[in-house]
């Protein structure tokens, strides 16, 4: 089991709630529960103490299991922090490559540790830098699945550029798109956080009403949009 550090945690340039029971209570989420090592779940625990976003359980079993049916090559992660979800995703898919960027470099510095650890390394590409900068400095056409965990306001700025990003058939999962039940009006929304839910919503909206993507929104974890470009 991983130490709880302190110093480590106010190094950190933001933080976030605790994910260990679960962002947002579904119908499902007690279903819905990832089969996950022992060495992740130590770095999952470890996340938790110090209230680091990593994705809850619901949303890690929704990747596995999509990803375990899509079986992608090269993978793309905006938005790393400590390497969770890339170790999964890449423990899911044994032949992947995963890139995964992150604009802070104390998260950069231990996930690339994680990664280390896990064996994981030779497979990952890690870019240190906003998400916005880096994805247009990468190749077209190239990826088969896209998922999209960093700044919620960006996201409906980053989709054309994610487009651009996909293989035909290949698909873009989107994170947090419910927001703890405010986009869906299951919670009234926090005064404080009605600009980020608009936001949000121009993203569902462009997703949805895009005729070169086909998009769903899942009712699990925090909720996920969904996209294969079409």
């Amino acid at each position: 089991m991983w130490k709880f550090n302190f110093k480590k945690m106010q190094n950190f340039s933001y933080a976030h709630k605790n994910t260990q029971f679960g962002e947002r209570e579904t119908a499902t989420s007690a279903f819905n529960s990832p089969r996950i090592s022992t060495k992740i779940q130590n770095i999952r625990e470890d996340a938790f103490l110090r209230e680091i976003p990593v994705s809850d359980g619901e949303t890690l079993c929704f990747l596995q299991t999509f990803l375990s049916a899509a079986k992608p090559e090269n993978i793309l992660e905006l938005g790393t922090a400590v390497g969770v979800s890339g170790a999964v995703m890449l423990d899911v898919c044994k032949n992947a490559r995963l890139t995964t960027i992150e604009r802070d470099e104390n998260f950069y510095n231990e996930a690339a540790e994680n990664f280390k650890n896990l064996g994981l390394s030779p497979r990952v590409t890690q870019i240190l830098g906003d998400a916005g900068e880096e994805i247009e400095k990468l190749p077209a056409n190239f990826y088969d699945f896209i998922f999209m965990d960093c700044a919620k306001v960006q996201y409906v700025k980053y989709l054309p550029c994610l487009k651009r990003l996909l293989k035909k058939g290949a698909a873009l999962a989107a994170d947090d798109v419910l927001l703890y039940g405010y986009v869906s009006g299951e919670v009234e929304v926090p005064k404080k956080r009605k600009m980020l839910v608009e936001h949000i919503k121009e993203y569902v909206a462009a997703a949805t009403q895009d005729c070169e993507l086909q998009t769903t929104v899942l009712n699990i974890g925090n909720g996920v949009a969904l996209s294969v470009k079409i």
